[in-house]
């Protein structure tokens, strides 16, 4: 559901809500979220903190762009996310925070990780983070850990009231860095798309294409369909493979066309995992054709 920017900004939500959601590649091995749930605690205890996930791989920021549009929108409105996966930590890269159109926060480097939600939900103002009233007391001289000092004490303040959106920094009128995202398409009896993302645990590959327009374009349950899969125009894969309900309706081991539990096109193996098996992976300059045979 769309919001106004106004009303958003005049009723606070995030006030009510006291709810903050981390998100990072730092993994649980050290004590990188706990030292960012403890500056969160000690902003307001009575705070709620979360975890969408630390095991977003290393570096990878299209990743986390899309695991922060697979789950925004299942949060109420007013929950503020702090999302760190920062390969130019301590670089020229701005800080932000943005106010999503669904009512959400999102507080980040603006190095890409912005891009989906911008794309399939809507940013309606985004600030600059202002370093001199909102960082932690004491970190100045820390250019390494921003998810500590910087965002975790932000996202907080803004979550338990102590600072309005308006006092996260000065509004920047210029667009958010976006990563290179191609709209699927349809055409003669073929659709063409990228591959987003890995059901990671399972190893299925989740497409950018929507249930809808796969049916518009004449596909069916029960067809078979040719897939074709490049990486930066080099073919991959190629294969004729059935649509399916539910990955019982092939053997333990067959590949399959599915929808996921997002309403997007997907690929799995029952019982197994297709990017292991292929070596298929996401993100920029992964292509994924579907044609009638």
């Amino acid at each position: 559901m769309k919001m106004d920017k106004d009303t958003l900004k005049r009723e606070e939500p995030w006030r009510q809500r006291k709810t903050v959601v981390f998100m990072s590649d730092f993994g649980y091995q050290d004590g990188a979220v706990s030292a960012m749930h403890g500056v969160a605690d000690q902003v307001d205890s009575s705070l709620k903190l979360e975890d969408l996930t630390h095991d977003i791989p290393q570096f990878n920021i299209w990743e986390a762009s899309y695991r922060l549009l697979q789950t925004v929108e299942y949060w109420a409105p007013g929950t503020v996310f702090v999302s760190v996966v920062d390969p130019g930590v301590g670089s020229e890269r701005e800080s932000v925070a943005v106010l999503l159109s669904s009512g959400h926060i999102i507080v980040t480097p603006d190095n890409g990780t912005l891009s989906h939600v911008a794309k399939g939900i809507g940013i309606l103002e985004r600030r600059r983070i202002s370093e001199v009233t909102n960082r932690l007391k004491d970190s100045q001289r820390s250019y390494t850990f921003y998810g500590r000092d910087v965002y975790a004490y932000t996202g907080a303040r803004l979550a338990a009231g102590v600072i309005t959106f308006d006092e996260v920094g000065p509004l920047l009128d210029n667009e958010p860095v976006m990563l290179e995202m191609n709209d699927p398409l349809s055409e003669d009896g073929c659709i063409t798309g990228s591959i987003d993302i890995l059901d990671t645990r399972y190893g299925s590959l989740w497409t950018n294409i929507p249930d809808t327009l796969f049916f518009s374009s004449g596909f069916s349950y029960g067809d078979k369909i040719r897939v074709d899969i490049e990486y930066r125009d080099r073919t991959v894969y190629g294969c004729t493979l059935p649509f399916c309900r539910n990955f019982t309706e092939v053997e333990k081991g067959e590949s399959l066309i599915y929808i996921n539990s997002l309403l997007d096109v997907g690929i799995a193996v029952n019982q197994g995992s297709f990017t292991d098996l292929y070596g298929v992976k996401t993100g920029m300059g992964w292509k994924i054709r579907f044609s009638r045979i």
